[in-house]
């Protein structure tokens, strides 16, 4: 049977506020064997682009059981060029397939003209990127037909034209735009640590009454050219201490939100992620009853 020919009505499940995983096709009989399965999947969506193949009959089977969040990571929001046409368009077309509980993508550019880099790369913090960014999600968000969240980069350096904060910069083109916003802890404790800001003071002062998901992952050390520490987004280990303490202090403000773990490079067997997420989930179980937003995501 031809993939494009019997498509399934999946219906707009909501993401639970429970623990996900980025989905690895490895790990599919695992997950569905657990009685007690994940709360959710997650996939990139450039991975599922295609029109059909076995990428797309594991996924769909998968999202015949399990509510799923479709993580962009190409659209390149931040580029001067524009979005790519062709790019939405295929986006779009995974959206309308599966029918994600959520879509996201990230606050970064990744395109030039035809020249497509391998790396989620920083914007200025002005005026004239604002303006920008708002743009091109409201474009995305027109083609969709939904709303999507940004997501808070990690970063290694910092534009000395920027003429705000990034806190500041994200809540306006929230406020703009209309999208919301996924968090990511790790991504804040690396840029953090990469440009010597305090994690907690980013967070006090970031919009999390607008955040609708949250990431974790692990993160690598390293050093610079002048041997000071530096930090890299690695997806490639267990989450940190001090990044699971920065996830219980925003979970005791906000109150459980859907969390997924991320683990992108050295991907382990299942059951070390499984054992992950159910640290995520013993944490938003311990705030279910009792966090200082009150009943804001009732409903």
């Amino acid at each position: 049977m031809n993939d494009t020919n019997a498509r399934p009505s999946f219906g707009h499940t909501p993401l639970p506020d429970r623990a996900g995983a980025g989905f690895k096709p490895e790990h599919a009989e695992a997950i569905l064997a657990e009685p007690d399965r994940i709360g959710f999947i997650e996939v990139h969506a450039e991975n599922y682009m295609g029109d059909g193949g076995v990428p797309h009959r594991i996924l769909a089977r998968m999202r015949s059981e399990l509510p799923l969040s479709v993580h962009g990571v190409g659209l390149s929001i931040g580029s001067e060029s524009g979005i790519d046409p062709e790019h939405l368009a295929r986006l779009a077309h995974v959206v309308s397939r599966y029918e994600p509980g959520m879509v996201s993508e990230h606050l970064a550019w990744s395109t030039h003209d035809n020249t497509y880099f391998n790396d989620l790369l920083p914007v200025p913090y002005d005026a004239a990127t604002l303006r920008r960014v708002a743009e091109h999600i409201e474009t995305v968000q027109n083609a969709l037909g939904r709303q999507i969240l940004l997501e808070n980069p990690s970063t290694y350096v910092a534009f000395e034209g920027s003429d705000m904060s990034e806190t500041d910069f994200i809540r306006e083109v929230a406020r703009r735009s209309g999208c919301g916003l996924l968090l990511d802890v790790n991504n804040v404790f690396v840029s953090a640590a990469n440009q010597g800001f305090r994690a907690i003071g980013y967070l006090r002062d970031f919009p999390l009454e607008l955040v609708q998901e949250i990431h974790l992952a692990g993160h690598a050390e390293d050093s610079d050219d002048e041997g000071a520490p530096l930090l890299i987004d690695a997806h490639d280990r267990p989450v940190a201490d001090p990044v699971w303490a920065l996830y219980d202090m925003v979970i005791s403000q906000t109150g459980p939100l859907p969390t997924l773990i991320e683990w992108d490079n050295d991907v382990p067997d299942w059951p070390i992620l499984r054992r992950e997420a159910r640290l995520a989930d013993g944490i938003l179980d311990r705030h279910r009853t009792s966090y200082l937003m009150g009943s804001r995501h009732a409903g």
